[in-house]
């Protein structure tokens, strides 16, 4: 994978009310340092709710949650029909492999845009809410027997600008030894 890396954004969703699933809209603005402008999740410190339970002071890494759609034909094959904005991300990717990207990848999302890869999203229970079965299409295990997490990959914006669908996304791998995304 080279500083070549890119992909394009099929879809950017957005809600102001803690949900799990994301209205589609036409735009979003990202803020920087915040998050999706009128999102429940945007803000300086962490806004999921399980994790304002433990500690509500703890930096948001979760600013910005990016899923590639290539996971919906992925699920489709196994009979679970899903769209952008379902699974709760923000911005619904094709053509780059999210989850192969290491932690502090610069991802430049049309003119302005920059998020900062933190990790990856840890799906919850409320996927198989959404549709019984489906948490176990979004988490498994590799060859070696070790946790598979496909559910996209949270981020925080260095950054902030209007993000379209149509937008190009390029990547900018960090320098010095990449360090693997692991759950944030």
């Amino acid at each position: 994978m080279g500083a070549g890396v890119s992909g394009l954004v099929v879809a950017v969703s957005c809600s102001g009310v803690y949900s799990f699933t994301k209205p589609n809209r036409e735009s979003i603005t990202l803020l920087t340092g915040l998050g999706a402008e009128g999102d429940a999740h945007s803000g300086v410190t962490v806004k999921h709710r399980s994790r304002v339970a433990q500690d509500p002071t703890q930096p948001n890494l979760r600013q910005v949650h990016l899923m590639h759609e290539e996971l919906f034909e992925e699920v489709g094959a196994a009979g679970f029909r899903v769209g952008p904005g379902e699974l709760g991300e923000n911005i619904t990717t094709r053509g780059i492999d999210l989850l192969a990207l290491p932690v502090g990848t610069l991802l430049r999302i049309g003119d302005e845009a920059v998020v900062e890869v933190t990790g990856l999203r840890n799906p919850c229970v409320q996927i198989d809410a959404f549709q019984a079965g489906l948490l176990k299409q979004v988490v498994g295990r590799d060859a070696d027997g070790k946790l598979v997490r496909k559910a996209g990959i949270m981020s925080i914006v260095k950054t902030g600008g209007l993000v379209r669908p149509g937008d190009v996304i390029k990547a900018e791998l960090p320098d010095g030894p990449h360090r693997p995304l692991d759950r944030v």
